[in-house]
């Protein structure tokens, strides 16, 4: 019966230099989320602003 064959002999030896590809740090997501840092609070803030201001002028007439 035959030895199988070192695991180091076919080891990639740029397999730790490409590692931080992988990194869930470095996801689209990720990159995404920390693109745009307050995106979610800004758009709750909007659609607040803007129900409250349909609410509080509904039966007000336009002055423009």
């Amino acid at each position: 019966m035959s030895t199988p064959p070192d695991p180091q002999l076919y080891r990639d030896p740029w397999a730790k230099r490409e590692a931080w590809r992988k990194h869930p740090v470095f996801s689209r997501r990720a990159m995404f989320a920390r693109a745009f840092p307050g995106f979610g609070v800004a758009v709750v803030a909007f659609t607040t602003y803007v129900i409250a201001e349909n609410m509080l002028t509904k039966g007000k007439e336009s002055s423009h």
